[in-house]
C-alpha cells in the first residue's frame, strides 16, 4: 500500500460535505450493467462493448489478475492505446483494490523506465505494435531494471490468451471492496524537473471529480461522450474513461486523433460532448468533411490545456452554431478545477479560464503568503475535494506544497471579482505545446548529456495552433556541430518520448546570464521573437 498525507480530518470534512461518496467506479459498472446490460458501455476503432459484457469482461480479468498474484495495493501498469482494453485492465484493477498506473503511448525507454521502476509495478500489459512501435521488445530491454515486475501481457498475443481464460469457472471474486480513500491512480506528470512526479488519487477523490459535470454540463445517460485525448492523461481517464460509466452513457473512443474521422464519429454516433486540448478544436473546425456531415448533435467542446483564442470561438460559432465551446483549468494533482459555464457571456469564455467546480476553491497569494484580493496576479492556490493525495515515494514534496488544506499549483493568477480564473503565467518552466507539458528541465538535462553541448536552454517560441513550440538553445564546444536532425536522433537513442523533443535549435556563442549565472530565458525569448518576426509572447 503506498503511503499518502489523507488525513481524517480532510475524510470526515469531505464526506459530512457530500463530495465523497465513497463508491468506486466498479460500483457505478455494475450499476449500469444492471440497468441497461445491452446499451453500448464503448465504441474503439476495432470493437465496440455493452455495459454487461464490460462488467463481464472486467470480472473476469479481475479474476485473472488474482491468478497472477495481484493483491490491493499492487500496482498494475498499462500503456494502451484508447481502445476497450484499456477498461478492462483499469477497472479490473480497481475491482480488486490494485492501483492502475496508466502509461501514455508515446513514452519511451526512459519515461516508462523511470515510472514502472518507481511505481514497483508488478504487471505491465503493453500492445503488440502501435503506430509502427514495438512495445514487448522495449519491456524486453527494460526489464532488468524492474526487479518488482512479475508478468508482461501483450495485447495481440499473451493477453489474449489471459482475457479469453474462464477464470470465473475457477475461482470466484472475493467479496471484500476496495476502501474509497485507498489510492486507486498512480499517474505521472510530465514533470518540471528531472524526474516525473507520480500523482496518487484515491476512488473518492476520482469519483468526486466527475460528481458535478452532469449538472455544469447536462450530461445524461443519453448523451454520447468522445476521447481522442490519451485516456493516460487525466483528462482522458476522468472524462473518456470514467465519465460514461459514471452516468450510464455511451463513449467513443479514438486511439489516434484525426479531425475528419473525428466529423464521421460524430455523424454516426450521434456524439454529444469531448474534452481535448485546444488544438483539436481548430483542427475540428478546418477539417475537409466538415460542411459534409451533419454536426448538430454536438452541443459541448471543452478545451483544456491552453487559452481558446478569440478567432477559434468565432468560427465554432459560424460553422457549428449548436456547439458551446468552453475552456477550463486543471493539473494531475488537483484534476479540473475550474470550467467556463454554458451561458457565460464572451468575456468570461474568451478572457478567463472558467468558474469553480462546485467544493473546489481557488485562491491567489503573494510572496509571504497573505491572500490576494480580486484582480491582483499572484500564486495560484486550489482547496477541495478533487485534490490529490501525494507523490508516490515523495510524500514530503507534496507536503511542501501544501499551506493547510491549500495546494500551491505552481501558477500564476488572478481571480476577478466574480470569482473566474485567469492564468496569468507560470512560476514552473514548463513549455504547452498543444494541451501537452513539455518539461524544459527534464530536456535540458538530457540534453546536457550531448558530448558536444556547452550550454543548453530549451524556451518556448509562439505557434498559430499549438499555442507554444519548444527551441532548444545551444552553446557548443569548439569545433562541434550539432542540428535538429543530430539533436533528435540523440534524443531517441536517450529514450526520451517523442513530443519532448524540440522543434528548433538556435547556436549561440553564448547564453545571456544574470549576474549570478542563471540563464536568462526571457532574453532568448526576446530574441528568436526578433528572429521570427513574431513580437513579445503575451505575459513576456
Amino acid at each position: 500500500m503506498f503511503a499518502t498525507i489523507l488525513d481524517d480530518e480532510t475524510i470526515e470534512a469531505h464526506t459530512r460535505a457530500g463530495y465523497w461518496a465513497n463508491r468506486t467506479i466498479t460500483d457505478y459498472l455494475d450499476d449500469a450493467a444492471a440497468a441497461a446490460p445491452d446499451k453500448t458501455a464503448f465504441v474503439d476503432s476495432q470493437r465496440s462493448v455493452t455495459f454487461g459484457q464490460l462488467k463481464q469482461e472486467v470480472d473476469r480479468c479481475a479474476l485473472g489478475l488474482l491468478e497472477l498474484g495481484v493483491r490491493p495495493g499492487d500496482v498494475v501498469s498499462f500503456q494502451l492505446p484508447n481502445r476497450i482494453e484499456w477498461i478492462v485492465v483499469h477497472y479490473a484493477a480497481s475491482r480488486i483494490g490494485a492501483v492502475s498506473n496508466p502509461l501514455i503511448p508515446i513514452y519511451r525507454d526512459r519515461e516508462v523506465g523511470f515510472m514502472v521502476a518507481l511505481a514497483k509495478s508488478k504487471i505491465l500489459v503493453v500492445p503488440r505494435e502501435f503506430r509502427g512501435f514495438d512495445y514487448p521488445a522495449m519491456a524486453e530491454r527494460l526489464r532488468p531494471r524492474w526487479p518488482d515486475l512479475e508478468h508482461v501481457l501483450v495485447v495481440g498475443s499473451s493477453w489474449d490468451e489471459f482475457a479469453a481464460t474462464p477464470w470465473e469457472e475457477r475461482h470466484e471474486l472475493p467479496s471484500w471492496r476496495p476502501d474509497p480513500n485507498d489510492v486507486t491512480l498512480l499517474i505521472f506528470t510530465s514533470g518540471t524537473t528531472g524526474e516525473p512526479k507520480g500523482v496518487m488519487h484515491t476512488h473518492n477523490t476520482a469519483v468526486a471529480a466527475n460528481n458535478p459535470l452532469p449538472d455544469r454540463l447536462g450530461i445524461t445517460s443519453d448523451s454520447v461522450l468522445h476521447m481522442a485525448s490519451t485516456l493516460a492523461h487525466l483528462t482522458g481517464f476522468l472524462y473518456g474513461a470514467r465519465l460514461g460509466v459514471q452516468n450510464g452513457a455511451t463513449c467513443v473512443l479514438q486511439d489516434v486523433w484525426d479531425a475528419a474521422r473525428f466529423v464521421e464519429l460524430v455523424a454516426e454516433h450521434g456524439i454529444t460532448y469531448t474534452s481535448a486540448a485546444t488544438p483539436f478544436l481548430h483542427d475540428l473546425l478546418s477539417a475537409p468533411n466538415l460542411a459534409d456531415h451533419d454536426l448538430s448533435s454536438l452541443q459541448r467542446f471543452c478545451c483544456m490545456g491552453a487559452p481558446i483564442p478569440r478567432a477559434l470561438v468565432r468560427q465554432a460559432r459560424q460553422k457549428l452554431p449548436g456547439l458551446v465551446v468552453l475552456g477550463g483549468w486543471g493539473q494531475s494533482e488537483d484534476a479540473l478545477v475550474t470550467l467556463g459555464i454554458p451561458g457565460d457571456p464572451d468575456d468570461k469564455l474568451i478572457d478567463t479560464d472558467g468558474y469553480p467546480w462546485p467544493g473546489m476553491r481557488i485562491r491567489t497569494v503573494d510572496a509571504d503568503g497573505a491572500e490576494l484580493p480580486p484582480g491582483a496576479e499572484g500564486r495560484l492556490q486550489v482547496a477541495g475535494p478533487f485534490l490529490f493525495v501525494g507523490y508516490a515515494e515523495r510524500l514530503e514534496l507534496a507536503r511542501e506544497s501544501f499551506t493547510g488544506e491549500w495546494f500551491d499549483t505552481g501558477d500564476l493568477a488572478t481571480i476577478d471579482a466574480d470569482g473566474y480564473l485567469r492564468i496569468a503565467g507560470r512560476t514552473k518552466d514548463v513549455i504547452i505545446r498543444g494541451g501537452e507539458n513539455i518539461p524544459v528541465a527534464y530536456v535540458e538535462n538530457v540534453l546536457y548529456e550531448h558530448p558536444d553541448v556547452e550550454a543548453v536552454a530549451v524556451v518556448a517560441v509562439p505557434d498559430p495552433r499549438l499555442q507554444e513550440r519548444a527551441c532548444a538553445c545551444l552553446v557548443l564546444k569548439p569545433g562541434a556541430h550539432l542540428d535538429l536532425e543530430k539533436l533528435r536522433g540523440f534524443l531517441a537513442e536517450k529514450g526520451v518520448a517523442k513530443q519532448y523533443w524540440p522543434e528548433r535549435v538556435e547556436l549561440f556563442p553564448e547564453l545571456p546570464r544574470t549576474a549570478s549565472g542563471k540563464i536568462q530565458k526571457f532574453q532568448l525569448r526576446s530574441l528568436l521573437d526578433k528572429q521570427s518576426g513574431t513580437g513579445p509572447r503575451p505575459g513576456q
